[in-house]
């Protein structure tokens, strides 16, 4: 099945990027209900796994609605986000604004006129109950994607940097060539394979926003505001599972760069700020950046502005040097870039 979306001259115009916390935990949570997940995520699933064991969270309101066995879920759950970054709080707050009569209308869309339990609660009480929603989230969020945010977001907003670039370098044609395999562009329209099957336009523009704890398909809402969101997987997200759990830095790279250049290298096969590298390495701001300006003038790391933050990366150069002196632990981190 395929669904058509077309994007008139001022719709393309309006087209923009967003990246949203609300979004990875919502997709965290769904992706726990799978039994055989993708690989490319499996490593956040079996952290997370480990670390409910530990502490369970109490989502009696909210997981009902975001894991229900239905091939969609209730839309107010992730309004398109208002800008191109947005908070927790942000995303959480523009969902408390749904109107009571949205909620009820996302909830008979989804579950028929026989609501379950949690949705018969929520459609009887919309104010009081979406709050209640909004405070399960906010928990979720904080105990299983916020401890991994800055490198989630900075993947993301690699992405979005990329799709921009593709953009300005190619128009609609260029942006949407290597989105996904289920997406192509042609004459003014978007065709999505997915499971829905008509055609809508894109009043406005689209939102498009990659997901990196979400699975392999491309999601098409249009009832998430007066947007049209694409929510995409974004690219790179196995690098970030080789980060997380990494092999040793080959000798051979301590060797010719030093323990601490080293590290950074092998940290950076997934973007990451300076803030966050020294936190995860345990050391300095100042500490990293000297060590970044070595490895930038050779070439071995780059770097990206978005708005305020600078994210850097292994350039191909860096991920060479780690690959001829660690084999297939950096090919792995290689490939997982590529577009899906």
């Amino acid at each position: 099945m395929a669904l058509s979306i077309e994007i008139g001259t001022a719709d393309l115009a309006g087209t923009r990027f967003a990246v949203s916390p609300l979004a990875e935990t919502v997709s965290g949570l769904q992706l726990l209900a799978q039994p055989d997940p993708s690989p490319r995520v499996r490593w956040w699933v079996r952290w997370a796994r480990e670390r409910l064991a530990d502490r369970p969270l109490r989502l009696g309101a909210s997981w009902p609605l975001v894991v229900s066995g239905r091939p969609s879920w209730p839309q107010f759950l992730l309004p398109a986000p208002a800008a191109t970054r947005t908070s927790i709080d942000d995303d959480l707050e523009a969902m408390r604004q749904t109107t009571p009569r949205d909620v009820v209308e996302n909830l008979h869309r989804v579950f028929g006129d026989d609501l379950p339990p949690a949705a018969r609660e929520l459609a009887d009480a919309p104010t009081e109950r979406i709050a209640v929603v909004a405070a399960e989230l906010r928990e979720a969020y904080d105990h299983l994607v916020h401890p991994h945010w800055p490198r989630i977001q900075a993947l993301l907003e690699t992405d979005v940097a990329h799709r921009a670039a593709r953009l300005t370098a190619g128009g609609a044609a260029g942006l949407f060539a290597d989105l996904h395999r289920d997406v192509a562009w042609s004459d003014g329209r978007l065709t999505v394979r997915t499971d829905q099957r008509d055609a809508t336009a894109a009043r406005g523009g689209l939102v498009l926003l990659p997901v990196a704890l979400g699975p392999d398909r491309v999601i098409v809402k249009r009832h998430t505001t007066t947007w049209t969101t694409l929510r995409y997987p974004c690219r790179g997200i196995a690098t970030l599972g080789a980060v997380v759990d990494p092999a040793p830095v080959p000798d051979d790279t301590i060797r010719l760069v030093g323990r601490s250049k080293a590290r950074l290298l092998r940290a950076l096969t997934s973007p990451a700020t300076t803030t966050g590298l020294a936190r995860e390495l345990g050391t300095t701001p100042s500490a990293v950046a000297q060590h970044l300006a070595v490895l930038r003038a050779n070439g071995l790391v780059s770097r990206q502005r978005h708005g305020r933050r600078v994210v850097y990366t292994t350039t191909p150069l860096g991920r060479a040097l780690l690959a001829a002196a660690g084999g297939s632990t950096t090919d792995r981190a290689t490939g997982a870039a590529t577009a899906p």
